[in-house]
């Protein structure tokens, strides 16, 4: 099948083969989902590009479309100690000597639900030596028209703790909104503007592992609450929290451009918001692109313990988060 996105190899079940890649469509939207991390390959608006899209051949690069479980962010020194013993983790950022974003993206979740509008795939995760806690994890990606209650991309992820014993886990995604042009391009020419509704910021060491309280944003070039501003030389990457909810419990990036804006909403429950302007990435990628990503947790949440979810046998949680294009501001 050749897709508006271009050849892609598995796209339909044909002999038996499974899927790897789901396209999904309403309206003027279009989804990519990759079977392989469950992640977001890519999202389309009237064939504009909303995310930085991947492929299997071409990425993906820098986490881009991941989703993160059981932690997102990182674990500093790859260790952590959860109700009285330690457990240690495969380091896969030496730079900082952590871990980073999870354990899932690199693992074949099975299809539950298919339709032209929607696919819903699943994990059985059974554990690893260094996070030894069986969970049972829902990625459901939907895709709504325009003219719908909540148009776009909405995607609901739900982890039940599948073992006998209590289990630390946190949830995150890492798309990267884009407007096409290079953020840095659009900055030089003054036609972008950044704004989240966050009234803090958590500083961070060398390793972005946390230090201290998370401070307030007022004031600082942090500031990116409504109306928002253009985002200048600012380098993010950088932990916010205390975020700021409309009516619908729901709280805002808004990456505006000349033509359109690209907006991301996190439900209740994502009480952080990472954000990453790229610069520390080399060659085109150099700040071209916004990572937004909705967290339950901060940085390093599996040794601080804030925000950590701890799910009894049993028991389970759910989160959703939302993509979509709106007028420019």
């Amino acid at each position: 099948m050749i897709s508006r996105f271009g050849a892609v190899p598995g796209q339909a079940e044909k002999g038996g083969r499974v899927a790897e890649v789901f396209e999904l469509r309403a309206g003027e939207y279009r989804a990519r989902v990759d079977r392989t991390g469950a992640g977001l390959q890519a999202l389309t608006w009237r064939g504009r590009d909303l995310v930085w899209p991947y492929t299997r051949q071409s990425g993906p690069i820098a986490s881009q479309g991941q989703l993160l479980a059981p932690w997102p962010n990182r674990v500093g020194g790859a260790r952590y100690t959860f109700q009285g013993t330690e457990y240690v983790l495969d380091v896969n950022d030496p730079e900082t000597g952590s871990a980073i974003h999870g354990l899932v993206s690199e693992v074949a979740w099975s299809t539950q639900e298919r339709s032209e509008k929607d696919v819903t795939l699943r994990l059985d995760f059974p554990g690893t030596p260094g996070y030894p806690f069986p969970l049972e994890l829902t990625a459901a990606y939907h895709l709504s028209p325009p003219d719908a209650p909540a148009p776009g991309l909405t995607v609901t992820v739900t982890a039940r703790n599948a073992g006998r014993t209590d289990a630390p886990y946190g949830l995150g995604f890492h798309p990267y909104l884009t407007l096409g042009a290079p953020l840095r391009d659009l900055v030089e020419r003054g036609e972008v503007r950044l704004e989240a509704t966050a009234r803090s910021r958590q500083p961070a060491d060398a390793s972005l592992l946390p230090v201290g309280d998370p401070v307030p944003v007022a004031g600082t070039g942090f500031d990116l609450r409504p109306p928002g501003r253009d985002p200048g030389a600012t380098e993010l990457d950088t932990a916010f929290t205390d975020l700021d909810r409309d009516a619908d419990g729901r709280a805002w990036v808004r990456l505006s451009g000349p033509d359109h804006r690209v907006s991301l909403w996190s439900g209740p429950g994502y009480g952080w918001l990472q954000l990453f302007s790229s610069d520390s990435l080399g060659g085109e990628l150099h700040r071209a692109h916004l990572a937004a990503e909705p967290m339950t947790c901060p940085p390093d949440a599996l040794n601080s313990g804030t925000d950590l979810i701890v799910l009894a046998p049993g028991a389970s949680v759910e989160h959703s988060f939302g993509i979509l294009a709106e007028p420019p501001a």
